[in-house]
């Protein structure tokens, strides 16, 4: 059986990073991996990419702009026809960085911005600071005419500040805000144990942010909820700002979660290991020893990701198709990748009625 390759393709091209997240899912250093892929190694997978017309090609780390052949990779991807996005922490971007970008062929930087403020945004980066810097860094894009959008992690102790951060991304000139619900994978699975939200606190939040967008003039997505689009549906949200055909093309409207799926979401790390999700810390075969597109068509783990057979609530539940939970989630906390979602807020209530 041929699947269609995914639309999204997330490539770490380094673990090299200035920063020290506590939540860092790649759990980057500032030396990166001693194995990491070689520029030809990389550029090899870009070629593979692009004869499998892949949709989008985000190059996140780490820290990206950490790589010293990091306009190469971009500008090898973009010359073969792949629209190129950069995730990073906005620190290192200054105005010629911005106009390197746009030269190579970025079309879009994703700038992690977690906190309204700089107290809550620096501690969180482990860097004092940090936070002023990605603002000049989203000055430098301005500037530079590159469209970004804002990525922030919603954790306990962000979620007072949720309608700020929203405001934040529509006032500095962002094209899209990114909530990325926390999920405790990689390095946040010992440094925020505490800071994952409460199921109900989740339900609280996508409420709000499906209702915000309706005035909202930015496009708001929310990664690693595919709850959020199901509360976008059945609260019929039509945004005043937003194009219908634009708000059903977020992460999981309509689909269910992303990981490995058709036309959905694949990552490479910086080794050549190939994840269905940057949360889904699945091996599924390293891209030094066969090439991505036969671990997609290949892979068992995918194959069994695809069968939509969730376990538990998730499996009975009636959006099991059009949500199908946080597979990242659920394999983080349980093991097991096919089990229910241990933050869904209606697994939660099913569970509690049935006490």
């Amino acid at each position: 059986m041929n699947v269609p390759p995914p639309f999204l393709v997330s490539f770490g091209i380094t673990n090299k990073c200035n920063l020290s997240c506590k939540h860092c899912y790649s759990e980057a250093t500032e030396n990166g991996l001693p194995n990491e892929l070689s520029t030809a190694e990389a550029l090899g997978l870009i070629s593979d990419l692009a004869r499998w017309k892949v949709g989008l090609l985000v190059l996140d780390g780490g820290e990206p702009l950490c790589r010293d052949d990091v306009f190469d990779i971009v500008a090898a991807a973009s010359g073969k026809g792949i629209v190129t996005g950069l995730g990073s922490n906005g620190t290192l971007i200054d105005t010629a960085t911005a106009r390197q970008m746009v030269k190579a062929g970025v079309q879009s930087v994703a700038i992690s911005i977690d906190g309204a403020n700089a107290e809550t945004h620096d501690a969180f980066r482990g860097k004092s600071g940090a936070f002023d810097q990605a603002m000049e860094g989203i000055s430098a894009c301005k500037a530079a005419i590159l469209p970004f959008q804002l990525g922030m992690v919603i954790r306990k102790q962000t979620v007072s500040q949720v309608p700020d951060m929203l405001r934040l991304a529509v006032e500095s000139g962002a094209e899209a805000a990114e909530f990325f619900d926390l999920v405790l994978a990689g390095r946040a699975k010992r440094e925020c144990l505490d800071d994952a939200l409460e199921p109900d606190q989740r339900q609280e939040v996508m409420e709000w942010l499906a209702q915000a967008q309706v005035d909202c003039p930015i496009l708001i997505r929310v990664p690693a909820c595919p709850m959020y689009p199901v509360v976008l549906q059945e609260k019929d949200i039509r945004p005043k700002h937003i194009p219908m055909n634009v708000l059903r093309r977020i992460p999981y409207y309509g689909r269910g979660c992303a990981a490995g799926m058709p036309s959905g979401y694949i990552t490479v790390l910086a080794n050549g290991d190939v994840n269905p999700c940057m949360l889904l810390r699945v091996r599924l075969g390293n891209v030094r020893e066969k090439s991505i597109i036969e671990i997609w068509q290949e892979s068992p783990i995918l194959a069994k990701l695809r069968s939509r057979e969730l376990k538990g609530e998730c499996g009975k539940c009636s959006h099991r198709l059009i949500c199908a939970g946080c597979r990242g989630r659920a394999y983080e906390q349980t093991g097991d990748m096919l089990a229910s979602d241990p933050g869904c807020w209606l697994v939660s209530m099913r569970k509690g009625t049935s006490r």
